[in-house]
C-alpha cells in the first residue's frame, strides 16, 4: 500500500515537473529567425523653420488615396491586426481610442468644414467609430419583420479612401519646393438598402502634424526586404502612395466635381497636377 502511494506522489510530480517544462517550452518559443529587439521609439524628423517672408507661392490641394490600387495596399492591409502590423484605420482607432494620442475633428454642422475648428468629445467619437444599427430580421415563427438593434464597430476593411489636404510651397531663401500634409480624414463607402452606392462618407478630420509621432513608430510591409520595414510617417513624408486631385484652391470654393464630369473630371485633375509641376521646373533655366 505505500509503496503504491509513493508511486502515485511520484507520479504526480513528474507530470506536475514535465507540465512546467511545456508550459517554458512555449514560452521560449521564437516566430522568426532572430530575437527582434528594435524598439517602437523612432522620433519624427521635424520640418525645416519657414517664414512667411519666404514664402514665394503657394497653393493648397485637396487628394483621394484609394486604396483599392496595388500601390496603396500597404496602408489597407492587414485586415485583422497581427503581431507585428497594422492597417492606417486600426492605428489611427487605437490611437483615438485607447492612447488617446490624437484628436479627431468633426465636419462641423455643415458636413463640409475641414479646418480642425469642432474637436470630437470621446463620446461622439466612440458613438460615430460604434454606431448602433438597426437591422429587421424574419421571425421564423410568425413570419414579421423584427426591429433588431446591434452595435457594430467600423472596421479596416470599411475604409477604402482617405482624403488629405496639403499646401505646396516655395522657399525662395533655400530654393527649394515643400509639399506639407495638414490633414488626413479616412472615408467610408455607404449603401442603401438594396446595395446601391451611394457615395463615400467623410468621417472625420486628422491634424497631420500631431499624426506623424504615431505614424513613426508603426511598420508598413516592405515587398523587397521584411528586415528594412518603413512606417507610415515615410510612406507620406517620401510620397510613397498614389492619389488623384479632387480640389484645388480657388475663388468659388468648389470641387472638380462641381464643374466636371467623366473623362473631364480625370483631365482636369491631371491638369492642376501638370500645374504644380511645371511651376517649380520653370523657375530654372537649363
Amino acid at each position: 500500500m505505500k509503496k503504491f502511494f509513493l508511486s502515485s506522489i511520484v507520479t504526480a510530480a513528474l507530470l506536475v515537473i514535465a507540465a512546467g517544462d511545456a508550459s517554458a517550452q512555449v514560452q521560449t518559443v521564437l516566430d522568426g529567425a532572430y530575437v527582434k529587439e528594435h524598439n517602437a521609439t523612432k522620433r519624427v524628423v521635424p520640418y525645416p523653420h519657414l517664414r512667411e517672408a519666404d514664402v514665394m507661392w503657394a497653393h493648397r490641394v485637396w487628394r483621394i488615396i484609394d486604396l483599392r490600387e496595388k500601390i496603396n495596399h500597404q496602408l489597407y492591409f492587414p485586415i485583422e491586426e497581427i503581431e507585428d502590423r497594422k492597417s492606417l484605420f486600426d492605428v489611427i482607432k487605437h490611437a483615438l481610442l485607447i492612447e488617446g494620442s490624437l484628436t479627431a475633428y468633426s465636419l462641423g454642422p455643415t458636413e463640409t468644414d475641414d479646418e480642425f475648428k469642432f474637436p470630437m468629445p470621446p463620446n461622439m467619437l466612440d458613438s460615430l467609430l460604434n454606431p448602433t444599427v438597426t437591422r429587421y430580421v424574419e421571425d421564423l415563427d410568425t413570419g414579421e419583420k423584427m426591429p433588431v438593434t446591434n452595435t457594430e464597430p467600423i472596421k479596416s476593411i470599411d475604409i477604402t479612401q482617405y482624403k488629405i489636404k496639403e499646401d505646396w510651397v516655395f522657399d525662395k531663401q533655400r530654393s527649394e519646393r515643400y509639399v506639407r500634409i495638414i490633414g488626413i480624414a479616412p472615408m467610408m463607402q455607404m449603401f442603401a438598402e438594396d446595395g446601391t452606392s451611394l457615395g463615400y462618407k467623410t468621417l472625420f478630420w486628422l491634424y497631420f502634424p500631431e499624426c506623424r509621432y504615431v505614424f513613426a513608430n508603426w511598420d508598413v510591409f516592405n515587398l523587397q526586404n521584411d528586415a528594412q520595414r518603413r512606417t507610415f510617417e515615410d510612406v507620406f513624408q517620401q510620397r510613397m502612395f498614389a492619389s488623384y486631385i479632387v480640389k484645388e484652391s480657388n475663388v468659388y470654393d468648389r470641387t472638380i466635381s462641381d464643374y466636371a464630369d467623366g473623362i473631364e473630371e480625370l483631365l482636369e485633375s491631371e491638369r492642376i497636377k501638370n500645374e504644380l509641376f511645371e511651376i517649380e521646373h520653370d523657375l530654372w533655366h537649363y
